[in-house]
C-alpha cells in the first residue's frame, strides 16, 4: 500500500509540479497515524529525493532559470530554517494538535492558491518583471515548507508566474529546483532531529521514484490544468480533515 501511495504522489508531482509535500504529510498523518513532526520530516525527505531524481531532465530541457533560482534560494533558505525551528519548538506531545492544525490550515490554503492559479490568469505570466520581490516572498514560502512541508510548488509557481517574465515551462523547472533545495535543507534538519519514519520513507521512495519519472515524461503529453484542479480539491479535503481532527 505504501509503495502505491508513493507512486501516485510522485506521479502527480511529475504531471503538475505540485503536491510532493502538500499531499504526503497529510496522508502520513491521517492514514498512517504518524506524528505531525515525523510526517513533515518524512514528507520533506521524500519530496527532496523524487525531485532530485527528475531534476536532470529539467536542466537538459533548459527549463531552469539560474538567476531566478538564486533569488528564490536567497530568501527560501533562511525561511525553511525558521520553519524547522517552529516544528522543533512545537514538537512536545502537548503541542501535537497545534502542529496538526498548522499543517492542515497550510495545506488547505495551498490548495486555494493552486485553484487560483488554475482559474485566474490562465497560467500566463505578467509582462512586468518584479523579480526583486522574490527573496522576500521566498522567505515566507520557505518557512511554510519547513514547518508543514507544503507550499514550494503551489506558492512558488504562483510567485514566478506573476512576478517574472519566465515562460510556463521555465516556471515549472525553476520552481521544481527551488522545491528541491528547500526540501533538501529542511529535510536534512528534520532527519538529524529524528523527525522521520525510515520504514515509511523507504517504501514511499520505492514507488515514488518510478512515479516521478513517469509523470515527468507524461507532463508534456497530458493537460496539466484539470489534473491540478483535481489535486487541489483533494488537498483541500485533506487539509480540512486535519484541521477537524486537531480539535
Amino acid at each position: 500500500m505504501t509503495f502505491l501511495v508513493g507512486f501516485l504522489i510522485a506521479l502527480a508531482v511529475g504531471l503538475t509540479g505540485v503536491g510532493a509535500g502538500s499531499v504526503t504529510a497529510p496522508v502520513l498523518i491521517l492514514f498512517f497515524h504518524l506524528a505531525p513532526a515525523d510526517a513533515v520530516g518524512t514528507a520533506l525527505a521524500f519530496a527532496a529525493t523524487i525531485k532530485l531524481a527528475v531534476a536532470p531532465m529539467y536542466f537538459l530541457r533548459r527549463q531552469v532559470h539560474g538567476r531566478t533560482l538564486m533569488l528564490l534560494c536567497a530568501g527560501g533558505l533562511p525561511g525553511v530554517l525558521a520553519g524547522v525551528f517552529l516544528v522543533t519548538a512545537l514538537n512536545a506531545k502537548r503541542y501535537e494538535k497545534t502542529l496538526m492544525l498548522l499543517v492542515g490550515a497550510t495545506v488547505a490554503l495551498m490548495s486555494l492558491f493552486t485553484l487560483y492559479r488554475s482559474f485566474g490568469r490562465n497560467g500566463k505570466p505578467q509582462h512586468r518583471d518584479r523579480s526583486h520581490l522574490l527573496p522576500w516572498i521566498a522567505t515566507a514560502i520557505g518557512a511554510e515548507v519547513g514547518f508543514s512541508s507544503a507550499g514550494a510548488g503551489a506558492l512558488g509557481s504562483l510567485a514566478l508566474l506573476n512576478l517574472t517574465l519566465l515562460t510556463p515551462a521555465q516556471v515549472v523547472g525553476t520552481d521544481m529546483l527551488f522545491g528541491l533545495v528547500v526540501s533538501t535543507v529542511g529535510g536534512g534538519f528534520h532527519l538529524s532531529a529524528g523527525h522521520y519514519s525510515s520504514t515509511l520513507l523507504i517504501q514511499l521512495l520505492i514507488g515514488g521514484i518510478v512515479g516521478a519519472y513517469l509523470g515527468a515524461n507524461l507532463s508534456s503529453k497530458l493537460p496539466a490544468r484539470p489534473l491540478r484542479v483535481g489535486l487541489a480539491i483533494c488537498l483541500a479535503a485533506l487539509g480540512a480533515q486535519l484541521c477537524w481532527r486537531s480539535f
